[in-house]
Protein backbone atom coordinates (compact mmCIF):
# COMPACT_ATOMS: atom_id res chain seq x y z
CA UNK A 1 0.00 0.00 0.00
CA UNK A 2 0.99 3.56 -0.88
CA UNK A 3 2.45 5.94 1.51
CA UNK A 4 -0.09 8.57 0.22
CA UNK A 5 -4.23 7.94 -0.40
CA UNK A 6 -3.94 9.82 -3.84
CA UNK A 7 -2.35 12.27 -6.31
CA UNK A 8 -3.95 15.40 -4.56
CA UNK A 9 -2.44 14.04 -0.90
CA UNK A 10 0.91 13.81 -2.40
CA UNK A 11 0.78 17.28 -4.02
CA UNK A 12 -0.31 18.23 -0.74
CA UNK A 13 2.72 16.78 0.75
CA UNK A 14 5.41 16.92 -1.63
CA UNK A 15 3.81 19.23 -3.85
CA UNK A 16 3.90 21.98 -0.60
CA UNK A 17 7.29 21.31 0.15
CA UNK A 18 8.20 22.04 -3.74
CA UNK A 19 6.60 25.05 -3.23
CA UNK A 20 8.06 26.09 0.02
CA UNK A 21 11.84 25.43 -1.54
CA UNK A 22 11.12 27.77 -4.57
CA UNK A 23 11.09 30.86 -1.96
CA UNK A 24 13.46 29.53 0.60
CA UNK A 25 16.61 32.28 0.79
CA UNK A 26 19.12 28.90 1.49
CA UNK A 27 17.95 26.53 -1.39
CA UNK A 28 16.07 28.04 -3.81
CA UNK A 29 18.90 30.49 -5.01
CA UNK A 30 21.31 26.92 -5.29
CA UNK A 31 18.28 25.67 -7.41
CA UNK A 32 17.87 28.69 -9.76
CA UNK A 33 21.57 28.63 -9.89
CA UNK A 34 21.54 25.00 -11.98
CA UNK A 35 20.08 26.93 -14.96
CA UNK A 36 17.99 23.65 -15.54
CA UNK A 37 14.52 21.79 -16.23
CA UNK A 38 13.97 19.35 -14.10
CA UNK A 39 10.92 16.60 -14.36
CA UNK A 40 9.89 14.35 -11.66
CA UNK A 41 7.90 11.77 -12.87
CA UNK A 42 5.44 9.77 -10.15
CA UNK A 43 3.59 6.49 -9.62
CA UNK A 44 1.43 5.20 -6.87
CA UNK A 45 0.05 7.75 -7.39
CA UNK A 46 0.55 9.45 -10.32
CA UNK A 47 2.10 13.12 -10.26
CA UNK A 48 4.24 15.36 -11.99
CA UNK A 49 6.23 18.00 -10.89
CA UNK A 50 8.95 20.35 -13.07
CA UNK A 51 11.09 22.51 -11.34
CA UNK A 52 12.02 25.58 -14.46
CA UNK A 53 15.20 26.99 -13.25
CA UNK A 54 16.43 28.41 -16.31
CA UNK A 55 13.83 31.02 -16.93
CA UNK A 56 13.05 34.11 -14.64
CA UNK A 57 10.49 32.65 -12.50
CA UNK A 58 7.01 34.25 -12.97
CA UNK A 59 6.12 34.66 -8.90
CA UNK A 60 7.32 37.67 -6.77
CA UNK A 61 9.57 36.35 -4.45
CA UNK A 62 10.32 33.01 -5.85
CA UNK A 63 13.73 31.92 -7.19
CA UNK A 64 12.40 29.02 -9.21
CA UNK A 65 9.13 28.02 -11.20
CA UNK A 66 7.35 24.70 -9.79
CA UNK A 67 5.04 23.61 -11.96
CA UNK A 68 2.81 21.03 -10.84
CA UNK A 69 0.70 18.43 -13.38
CA UNK A 70 1.23 18.07 -17.36
CA UNK A 71 3.46 21.17 -19.12
CA UNK A 72 4.83 22.27 -22.31
CA UNK A 73 8.41 22.59 -21.03
CA UNK A 74 11.16 20.24 -22.21
CA UNK A 75 12.89 18.76 -18.98
CA UNK A 76 16.42 18.39 -19.28
CA UNK A 77 16.10 15.63 -16.75
CA UNK A 78 13.55 13.29 -16.33
CA UNK A 79 13.76 11.29 -12.89
CA UNK A 80 11.05 8.63 -12.51
CA UNK A 81 9.99 7.00 -9.33
CA UNK A 82 7.27 5.74 -6.92
CA UNK A 83 6.00 8.10 -4.75
CA UNK A 84 7.34 6.52 -2.18
CA UNK A 85 10.90 6.79 -2.79
CA UNK A 86 10.10 10.71 -2.97
CA UNK A 87 8.51 10.78 0.29
CA UNK A 88 11.84 8.80 1.77
CA UNK A 89 14.28 10.48 -0.02
CA UNK A 90 12.51 13.86 1.56
CA UNK A 91 13.26 11.90 5.01
CA UNK A 92 16.90 12.06 4.18
CA UNK A 93 16.17 8.11 3.99
CA UNK A 94 17.18 7.69 0.47
CA UNK A 95 21.22 7.73 -1.02
CA UNK A 96 20.34 9.01 -4.67
CA UNK A 97 23.45 7.51 -6.53
CA UNK A 98 22.45 3.65 -4.67
CA UNK A 99 18.66 4.63 -6.17
CA UNK A 100 20.11 4.79 -9.53
CA UNK A 101 21.94 2.22 -9.16
CA UNK A 102 18.87 0.21 -7.76
CA UNK A 103 16.30 1.94 -10.81
CA UNK A 104 15.08 2.93 -7.87
CA UNK A 105 14.94 6.26 -9.28
CA UNK A 106 15.09 6.02 -13.20
CA UNK A 107 17.18 9.17 -14.57
CA UNK A 108 17.51 10.43 -17.78
CA UNK A 109 19.55 13.60 -18.84
CA UNK A 110 22.84 14.88 -17.51
CA UNK A 111 23.05 12.97 -13.82
CA UNK A 112 26.02 15.05 -12.56
CA UNK A 113 23.66 18.38 -12.87
CA UNK A 114 21.54 16.49 -10.17
CA UNK A 115 24.19 15.17 -7.91
CA UNK A 116 25.99 18.45 -7.46
CA UNK A 117 21.81 20.20 -6.36
CA UNK A 118 21.96 17.28 -3.59
CA UNK A 119 23.47 19.43 -0.99
CA UNK A 120 20.96 22.29 -1.75
CA UNK A 121 18.32 20.56 -1.26
CA UNK A 122 19.75 18.80 2.25
CA UNK A 123 17.75 21.37 4.64
CA UNK A 124 14.27 20.55 3.33
CA UNK A 125 15.12 17.11 4.87
CA UNK A 126 14.36 18.72 8.21
CA UNK A 127 11.48 20.31 6.38
CA UNK A 128 9.55 17.65 5.27
CA UNK A 129 8.59 15.82 8.21
CA UNK A 130 7.49 19.31 10.04
CA UNK A 131 5.31 19.85 7.18
CA UNK A 132 3.52 16.44 7.15
CA UNK A 133 3.40 17.05 11.05
CA UNK A 134 1.87 20.99 10.55
CA UNK A 135 -0.80 19.27 7.95
CA UNK A 136 -1.86 17.22 10.51
CA UNK A 137 -0.02 14.08 8.97
CA UNK A 138 2.56 13.03 11.51
CA UNK A 139 1.87 9.33 10.91
CA UNK A 140 3.28 9.62 7.90
CA UNK A 141 6.69 11.38 9.12
CA UNK A 142 8.91 8.88 8.90
CA UNK A 143 11.37 8.36 12.58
Amino acid sequence: MSVFTDSEQFYACVGELMERAKRDPTVGPKIAKSGIIIQFRYTDPQAVTTINARARPTQAGAFVDVIHGPTDLQPDVVMTMKADVSHAFWHGRVNLVAALAKRDIIASGPIPKILKLLPAVEPLYKQYPALLREKGLAHLALR
